[in-house]
């Protein structure tokens, strides 16, 4: 524990393929799929179209690696830069609980795009994702929770995690980690206040966390220094970002315990923090038979964190706003049924029965469940009715968590409704992506999964 850096640097620089139990693959193809379909979500979403613009006007006309939502080839850079950003802006992209982290959003499109450019096999990105999500997750957990109190820890932590998977495909040793992380680490940002004005700052911070731990790896491989201690140095990341940090979460079971099996599957399309109340509502109004029209308020008790990230978002001016809106969320669950990518899309700024529900829900903070969050996210309602009945349910493992995960049926299916969405991929190519994804451990070579669009000097010009 004497320099904690060096010792995830060792693991990292000595993580094969081999020593990945069965579980831990199986569940990256489906990371690595339940991604590709947050992504290919995006398409045509604000703020996409501007980073999509971007990208044609200062990325090259050609490349080796694909921006999946305009079906463009560019540098490995741009397409990390537009995949991040685009995974991120619908809200299905997965999270890791502990570390308030959500990991695939920042790995896996840094790791596609080096992939792509570099040749490598599935099992060599498969690799790369898995180093990803384990650097990504504890750093996330040694900054703690004052981190996310100020910080999008996808945005800062984010950065050294897909630094690490793309130095995984660059084969770096352990002194190359070290510098990978130094150089990552001091470019890491992001910022909760863009909450309040219902800013585009949220797909930036993945957008430049994948592209900066990118560019992090790639000139490392040039042979560029980093600072030796970033995490715990004097002037450090835990230095200038938090409060409360735990060294021994850098280096516990490593090689035992694995991140990709504590990471969570979105079920609801909205931030993360409305979805044990979410659940906890509908199963409520489930067992007592009760509709909407029954109930004069929910009160969601709920962990600070939440009260944080959602508190701000009083009145949203946008879907993307809604979706931090716990009112709008248990409006939709109450009114709906369900509060996924068409009910937002459909009802949730319009829909006079969701707006009136919205104003009968309040958030409470709740001992218990603060002090169980961020391990367990716990979802604790309480609701009373017009007839003067009150009610409470309680439910432990929200939909898509590890001890209530989605399975692979449910993943394909959300999939299917992801790329329809938004006309990301129609029905015969979303089959090809499912089977590439099941079968990701078997492909030789990573290479372009979409058809692409031809780029042209002609089309950079127009479409700028």
């Amino acid at each position: 524990m004497s320099h904690p850096t060096r010792t995830l640097a060792a693991f990292l620089a000595d993580l094969h393929y081999e020593a990945l139990p069965e579980r831990v693959v199986s569940r990256c193809e489906e990371l690595c799929l339940d991604w590709l379909g947050s992504a290919l979500a995006g398409k045509g979403q604000p703020p996409i179209p501007l980073f999509e613009r971007y990208t044609q006007r200062m990325g090259p006309t050609g490349g080796t690696s694909e921006s999946l939502t305009d079906r463009r080839l560019t540098s490995p850079h741009f397409a990390a830069l537009v995949n991040a950003a685009a995974s991120h802006v619908v809200e299905q992209d997965d999270l890791h609980n502990s570390s308030v982290l959500h990991p695939g959003t920042v790995v896996f499109p840094a790791a596609l795009a080096a992939a792509q450019e570099l040749g490598a096999s599935g099992r060599e990105l498969i690799v790369a994702a898995v180093a990803g999500y384990e650097v990504g997750v504890r750093i996330g957990e040694f900054l703690g929770r004052s981190h996310y109190a100020t910080f999008h820890t996808t945005g800062t932590v984010g950065t050294l995690a897909a630094a690490v998977a793309v130095g995984k495909l660059l084969g770096f040793d352990e002194d190359r980690f070290v510098h990978v992380l130094g150089s990552a680490g001091t470019q890491a940002a992001g910022l909760w206040e863009f909450l309040r004005d219902g800013a585009h700052s949220k797909q930036l911070h993945a957008a430049k966390a994948a592209a900066d731990g990118l560019l992090a790896a790639y000139l490392t491989a040039e042979g560029l220094t980093g600072a030796q201690r970033i995490l715990d140095g004097k002037q450090g990341m835990a230095a200038g970002m938090s409060q409360d940090v735990d060294l021994g979460y850098l280096t516990d079971r490593l090689g035992e315990r694995w991140a990709l099996e504590e990471t969570s599957f979105k079920f609801h399309a909205s931030c993360r923090h409305s979805h044990p109340a979410a659940d906890a509502l509908l199963a409520l109004m489930q067992v007592h038979d009760l509709s909407h029209r029954d109930i004069e308020h929910v009160t969601a008790r709920v962990h600070q964190a939440a009260i944080d990230v959602l508190g701000p978002v009083a009145r949203p001016t946008s879907i993307h706003q809604a979706k931090f809106s716990m009112g709008t969320v248990l409006g939709l669950i109450a009114v709906h049924g369900q509060a996924g990518l068409d009910e937002f899309q459909r009802y949730a700024l319009e829909d006079e029965q969701v707006i009136a529900f919205k104003e009968r829900v309040s958030m409470q903070l709740d001992p218990e469940v603060d002090a169980a969050y961020p391990k367990k996210w716990l979802g604790r309602v309480a609701v009373a009715t017009r007839d003067g009945q009150t009610f409470s349910q309680a439910i432990d493992d929200p939909k898509g968590d590890p001890g209530n995960t989605l399975s692979r049926d449910e993943l394909e299916d959300k999939f299917r409704r992801l790329a329809a969405f938004s006309g990301g991929a129609p029905p015969a190519e979303v089959r090809q992506l499912i089977d590439w994804a099941w079968q990701l451990r078997e492909q030789p070579r990573i290479v372009p999964l979409l058809q692409a669009r031809e780029n042209t000097c002609e089309n950079k010009g127009a479409d700028a």
